[in-house]
């Protein structure tokens, strides 16, 4: 079933609701387990959206995109290059995200993630994954490019707080194969390709991370970019669009 399900303040308290028209309408019960919606609605307009979930850790997936690597000058891998994010690192749409003092290049990066249902361990290759997918949500995977360059390794350049935008919402029962994904900055658009470019698709990097480290009701796989990664500056505002999920706002300021 095809449900976009927001996690939101309202009064001073947190929930999950599925969205239907324009009202929201609360759960009962975890998303990640059998749960109801009630029936009274809650408008759009009188909360404050959050981050669809709190992941114990953001497992991220670089040079998935053949035509990104070529940007980036790097060989194609031969098996999944994954990077950590911290939860820390984690804010919702409309969030600010924050350009560090020791940055002097913070890039955009698109991505579509997949948010983790239920406990995922040493996963047999071919084995199905729908059961362990809640669903899918829009990431922008915010990097510090000069850092990145002069580390020669990700987790300063990716770690910084802010640096994991998620949202709006997670959208169940997608098809993560074929989705038109979309980075505009200040409106103008960026990035544009589809998830059908994938070299390693969703499958894979579920049963691959697996394999090395378990996956938690709530954890987010983020899919890697694609080409027309780019550099941010304070005031700037960025989109990532992805098909049948939505967009995820994010506004960039400079830490004073």
């Amino acid at each position: 079933m095809r449900l976009k399900i927001f996690r939101f303040r309202h009064e001073g308290v947190i929930r999950h609701g599925v969205l239907k028209e324009e009202n929201l309408f609360p759960v009962t019960g975890s998303i990640f387990e059998d749960f109801a919606v009630e029936d009274a609605p809650i408008p759009v307009g009188e909360v404050k959206l959050l981050a669809p979930v709190e992941p114990s850790k953001i497992v991220a997936v670089g040079r998935n995109y053949k035509d990104h690597a070529a940007e980036l000058g790097n060989p194609l891998p031969t098996e999944p290059l994954l990077f950590l994010k911290p939860p820390t690192a984690v804010i919702g749409p409309q969030d600010t995200i924050l350009y560090p003092k020791m940055s002097s290049r913070v890039d955009f990066e698109g991505e579509l993630a997949v948010v983790i249902k239920k406990k995922a361990f040493m996963l047999e290759a071919g084995a199905p994954v729908d059961d362990y997918v809640l669903g899918y949500t829009c990431l922008n995977d915010v990097t510090a490019r000069d850092l990145q360059e002069k580390d020669k390794q990700f987790t300063r350049a990716k770690s910084f707080d802010t640096f994991a935008a998620v949202g709006p919402c997670i959208v169940t029962g997608l098809d993560p194969s074929a989705l038109e994904i979309k980075t505009f900055l200040n409106g103008k658009l960026r990035q544009s390709s589809n998830t059908r470019h994938l070299i390693f698709p969703v499958p894979t990097l579920i049963w691959f991370i697996s394999n090395i480290m378990t996956l938690l009701p709530g954890d987010v796989i983020s899919t890697g970019t694609p080409a027309g990664v780019g550099p941010m500056q304070p005031g700037d505002r960025v989109d990532v669009q992805i098909e049948g999920i939505g967009t995820l706002s994010n506004q960039v300021l400079k830490i004073s």
